[in-house]
């Protein structure tokens, strides 16, 4: 595909279809995808739904894990790849549950994002549509995820909300893709 955005930020809420519509963005391009996963596998309900990600992916995937380390694993990217980074959320967690500052976290993948020469789509939650959560813990991951969020968004070149499995284009055009099935079975 000619003229692919190099930065995609696809965003949505739990469960909207962002991931798979992600992989299919990623899919529509004709470069051989390389998927960088930022989830650990530190409970059953995580692992099921890792495997779940991993039934719905073909075996042209190459699979790089940066559960910390994202920048180095976006410096592995290949020439001829494009590079699927599930998910944002799931990185800034592991951060914040090691005791990490959180607002450091950005600056070094911007860089490493302005470096890379390979397209990349990233995948991040949209959490800040609900209430204001009463735990000094989540209050603190909903804040430094609408800013990595926001930091990241104003450095793409395409940004993508996902609903209920249907893309809405907020910043750039979403490049066409071709007829397929989403998850949820809509076409």
């Amino acid at each position: 595909m000619t003229d692919f955005p190099q930065i995609t930020l696809v965003t949505g809420g739990i469960a909207s279809g962002k991931s798979a519509w992600a992989e299919r963005l990623v899919l529509s391009s004709g470069l051989s995808p390389a998927y960088i996963a930022t989830a650990q596998a530190l409970d059953d309900e995580m692992r099921a739904k890792i495997a779940r990600h991993k039934a719905r992916r073909t075996g042209q995937w190459r699979l790089v894990e940066a559960p910390l380390d994202l920048a180095p694993a976006l410096a592995r990217i290949r020439p001829g790849e494009i590079a699927l980074v599930d998910c944002l959320t799931m990185w800034l967690s592991n951060h914040l549950m090691a005791s990490h500052d959180t607002s450091a976290l950005a600056p070094p993948l911007i860089e490493a994002l302005s470096a890379q020469r390979a397209p990349v789509v990233m995948v991040t939650n949209e959490v800040g549509l609900g209430g204001i959560n009463p735990d000094p813990l989540a209050r603190r991951f909903t804040d430094a995820q609408g800013a990595l969020n926001q930091q990241i968004a104003a450095r793409a070149d395409l940004v993508v909300a996902v609903m209920a499995g249907l893309p809405l284009a907020l910043k750039g055009q979403i490049p066409s893709l071709p007829p397929g099935r989403t998850p949820g079975g809509a076409r």
